[in-house]
């Protein structure tokens, strides 16, 4: 009799326990350089697929990939948008994320000046005022376009600044150049004549959604639900060109022609994450190695292989 009580006071305590397991809350992010987390948040995608569950949706806004990991490694988030050069370089620096999918196959970041500056190149940056946010695609972008113009970081002033700021710190004339994000960027080129003096598409990686190592541990179920409302969101920011350029606009409160820019560079075809996004985002951190910004002794390829969790697609 001792026995089957003790059973079932084991039992009930287990089960308590899975119960208290649950989250109450899921934190994700929503970014003006993700189209389709806008998308997700205003047409309550996430909310239906977790209506059963009794799990709110917190939404928190992210200003660029540095943020999103900072709240990712704070666990202010269980989902953040980063790119992927931004995720793998937070991850050798033990933030314990996994990349779980792609969002975009975006060209966000290029380097701008102002037409008076006569900056033409990378190479015409020596010296001169950067603005720049680490810990992102842009600032990763910059490296890697010095580094091809035999300049590293110490032979520029980078000043830190996260990208709005950046936009308005180039306009104003505090910087003569910025590693510039999109949609700030197309806002810069259509709204005040900056020039995109330096593209390079192959040097921009994936825009790609990171969840909390521990939360894909003990949620596979949740980030499985989320991946699915993020394509619910993907089929109709591409059948509905017209309505997500709406509602982005109104969304970022940005005019339409801006918004429309931004999406011009950006791919949001449905992607497999593997090994496309592997080579980009080895590439970018071979090249932040180079810059002595990884460690030396850190083996990027399988750094890379250990971030990216293409399993629960």
């Amino acid at each position: 009799m001792h026995f089957i009580a003790a059973t079932l006071f084991a039992v009930m305590a287990s089960t308590t326990h899975v119960v208290a397991d649950k989250p109450s809350t899921l934190n994700i992010d929503w970014a003006t350089y993700n189209p389709l987390s806008v998308v997700l948040k205003a047409n309550g995608y996430l909310e239906q697929a977790l209506a059963d569950s009794g799990i709110r949706v917190r939404w928190v806004q992210s200003a660029g990939s540095n943020k999103a990991l900072e709240f990712l490694n704070a666990e202010a988030l269980d989902f953040g948008s980063t790119a992927g050069s931004a995720a793998l370089l937070a991850s050798v620096n033990g933030n314990p994320i996994k990349i779980v999918s792609v969002y975009s196959r975006p060209e966000w970041t290029a380097l701008v000046t102002r037409k008076e500056t006569g900056i033409h190149s990378p190479a015409d940056l020596r010296g001169k005022r950067i603005a720049v946010t680490r810990g992102t695609d842009a600032y990763v972008f910059l490296i890697r376009a010095l580094e091809e113009s035999g300049l590293t970081e110490r032979d520029v002033k980078p000043v830190l600044l996260q990208h709005a700021d950046g936009k308005l710190a180039l306009l104003r004339g505090d910087v003569d150049a910025w590693a510039g994000l999109d949609p700030m960027m197309a806002a810069a080129e259509l709204e005040a004549g900056a020039e995109l003096f330096h593209r390079n598409l192959e040097a921009n990686t994936w825009g790609t959604l990171c969840v909390r190592t521990e939360f894909a541990k003990k949620h596979p179920d949740l980030v499985a639900k989320v991946l699915q409302a993020y394509e619910q969101a993907r089929v109709f920011a591409v059948e509905h060109p017209d309505q997500l350029t709406a509602l982005l606009a109104k969304s970022m409160r940005l005019p339409p022609e801006i918004v429309q820019r931004q999406l011009q560079r950006t791919d949001l075809d449905r992607f497999a994450l593997g090994a496309s996004q592997r080579a980009t985002i080895s590439a970018a951190g071979l090249a932040l190695q180079r810059s002595g910004i990884i460690k030396p002794d850190v083996n990027v390829d399988a750094a890379v292989d250990a971030l990216i969790d293409p399993s629960f697609h």
